[in-house]
């Protein structure tokens, strides 16, 4: 399998998974609340943070550009809402320094070109494909650029997308420093349409790390793909799950971030060794309770 390291973390078997607290566009264009998020994730020991960057004019189609929303800060056409939605450049200068101080990773799901180029300058430890753009070839193209140039590690996100397009989007992009993520692109995915045998069916065709990109409520099932042998998860956290938002609903709040941390650690402990053998801790209880009868 190739190897992918980001920073001093590896990314796959033989290593703890690699956990990602998704604030996307949670912060409701709110640098204060973006902040509050990072402290969350900081806190309950994720790994990285990561944002979602659209440039609206390019990003947004022109079919929905004037169609009217209604939102929290009275009734726009949906341009100006992704635009009172997003984070520029001064935010995000602010989000680097906040997060170097942290000393917590952050990246960027980039939905168009530009905002590739505009983040790329950050030099971050990662990038991630969002579902929506895995069939677009010029921007996979660029993002093989990034990836080659600065060897640095992509996350491909396969939502809403059948194996075909998997395997063209991974042919482009190349297996090596690539982690491919499960998901699928409902919010909240319903359990029964979640298909986490696809973790062993990805792992099985691909040779680099498959993760977990969780769009369910509840905790459960992020676990489960830690068992089937996900390397990375990634959910979306929020501070309120009632908060404004879309993706709100199929977030995690800090209570829950915290409790699914410790669960993944615990699970990885429990993994141990696939030798079956007669534990030391075993011995003095065998001694008590073994009858022998030679079966030889």
């Amino acid at each position: 399998m190739h190897k992918v390291k980001i920073g001093n973390r590896g990314i796959g078997e033989g290593h703890p998974v690699f956990f990602i607290a998704e604030i996307g566009i949670n912060h409701n264009g709110d640098i204060g609340i973006a902040k509050k998020l990072i402290d969350v994730a900081h806190f309950a020991g994720c790994d990285a943070v990561k944002f979602q960057k659209r440039n609206p004019e390019e990003a947004v189609p022109e079919v929905y550009k004037d169609v009217k929303r209604e939102t929290p800060w009275g009734i726009m056409d949906y341009l100006d809402y992704r635009k009172r939605l997003e984070f520029w450049e001064n935010e995000y200068n602010e989000i680097d320094r906040y997060c170097r101080d942290k000393g917590i990773m952050w990246s960027v799901s980039c939905w168009d070109i530009s905002s590739l180029r505009f983040i790329d300058k950050y030099g971050l430890s990662f990038l991630k494909v969002p579902s929506a753009l895995i069939t677009h070839k010029k921007y996979l193209e660029r993002v093989k650029e990034i990836k080659t140039k600065r060897q640095v590690p992509v996350f491909l996100s396969t939502g809403m997308s059948d194996m075909e397009s998997v395997e063209k989007a991974v042919g482009l992009l190349g297996e090596d420093n690539l982690v491919i993520m499960h998901a699928v692109g409902t919010y909240p995915v319903k359990h029964e349409d979640v298909n986490l045998n696809i973790i062993r069916t990805l792992k099985d065709k691909f040779n680099c790390p498959i993760g977990y990109s969780g769009h369910e409520v509840g905790l459960q099932i992020s676990l489960a793909a830690v068992a089937l042998g996900a390397s990375v998860i990634e959910r979306h956290i929020t501070l309120d799950r009632s908060m404004w938002g879309t993706d709100q609903a199929a977030s995690v709040e800090t209570s829950g971030v915290i409790r699914l941390i410790r669960d993944i650690r615990i699970i990885e402990r429990s993994f141990g060794s696939s030798d079956k053998r007669i534990l030391d801790t075993e011995k003095s209880v065998m001694e008590k309770l073994r009858k022998v009868d030679d079966l030889s």
